[in-house]
């Protein structure tokens, strides 16, 4: 979930910028990001190892022709892929890699997605590198709200149960793969002390695999969306009951792009307004090094 920039504690479907792709975020800014950017970088705790450029990891993957129903295009789409396991395997030769690993998915405008390892190398899941429903010569076809495009890598999934936005990442404009545990990233998002069994804790799950790619908690996480913790926390000036609402169906408050979570229960609900209570007395402002 996203909370939309201009309307403070509101939720909507944003892109989130983290410090590690500012510069690249810059470049695409300038507008000419994308089509010179043909390159995927490999990296480990912030650190790239590797960097392969299109036409080499494309010769080296075994493409194939992929056909699929794209959540973003809301319409069969058919591009030429590699098994994203296989571009692993190319991006990180020689390195035993633990499946339990938390991977970092970065692009150009920003936007940041973490999944486990385990799930990237699930046999549904492919990069792909050219629209063959678009007509030769043109390239991509723009995507998703902003009409932007998605070079030079989209990552995409073709098993019938794995379109939904919400469980599986699908970035576009891909630029790195960054193998990091969530934890080092963004320590200042866990509800450190809260007891076991707490909700704080169900709600940290649900923050992290949904809400952080697009927010920021204590100044960690998404850059695009608004702050939900400093200087003030969501939960301390938004009613409780208008919060619910707005993540449920942000379409009946105001015209967005922003997904319904209509998949959330309503104890799942609570136990994300019990983490962002928990924060709220956990503040860490990096903004304000005399305020915590």
């Amino acid at each position: 979930m996203r909370i939309l920039a201009g309307y403070p504690g509101m939720l909507a479907p944003m892109r989130s910028l983290t410090l590690p792709t500012l510069v690249v975020a810059v470049l695409c800014l300038a507008g000419t990001a994308s089509a010179r950017t043909t390159s995927l970088r490999f990296a480990r705790d912030g650190v790239v190892l590797n960097q392969l450029e299109r036409e080499a990891l494309v010769t080296a993957c075994g493409p194939v022709r992929i056909q699929l129903r794209d959540p973003y295009y809301q319409r069969q789409k058919t591009f030429r892929a590699c098994p994203l396991g296989r571009v692993l395997e190319l991006g990180y030769v020689a390195l035993t890699l633990d499946p339990a690993s938390n991977v970092f998915l970065r692009a150009l405008d920003g936007y940041t997605q973490s999944a486990p390892l385990a799930k990237l190398r699930d046999a549904g899941a492919h990069l792909a590198f050219e629209d063959l429903s678009n007509p030769e010569g043109q390239g991509w076809e723009p995507i998703d709200r902003k009409q932007v495009d998605p070079a030079p890598f989209y990552l995409v999934w073709t098993g019938a149960d794995q379109q939904d936005l919400h469980r599986y990442p699908w970035p576009y404009q891909l630029a790195e793969i960054d193998i990091a545990p969530f934890e080092r990233e963004y320590p200042h998002t866990i509800p450190e002390g809260a007891a076991p069994g707490d909700a704080a804790w169900q709600g940290f799950a649900i923050f992290r695999s949904q809400c952080v790619i697009c927010h920021a908690i204590n100044g960690e996480g998404g850059r695009v969306g608004p702050e939900l913790n400093v200087p003030r926390s969501i939960v301390e000036y938004r009613p409780l009951e208008q919060i619910r609402a707005y993540i449920r169906d942000p379409s009946s408050f105001r015209h967005t792009s922003m997904p319904a979570h209509q998949h959330l229960r309503d104890t799942e609900l609570d136990a994300l307004i019990g983490y962002f209570q928990a924060m709220s007395q956990r503040k860490h402002d990096p903004g304000n090094p005399h305020g915590h």
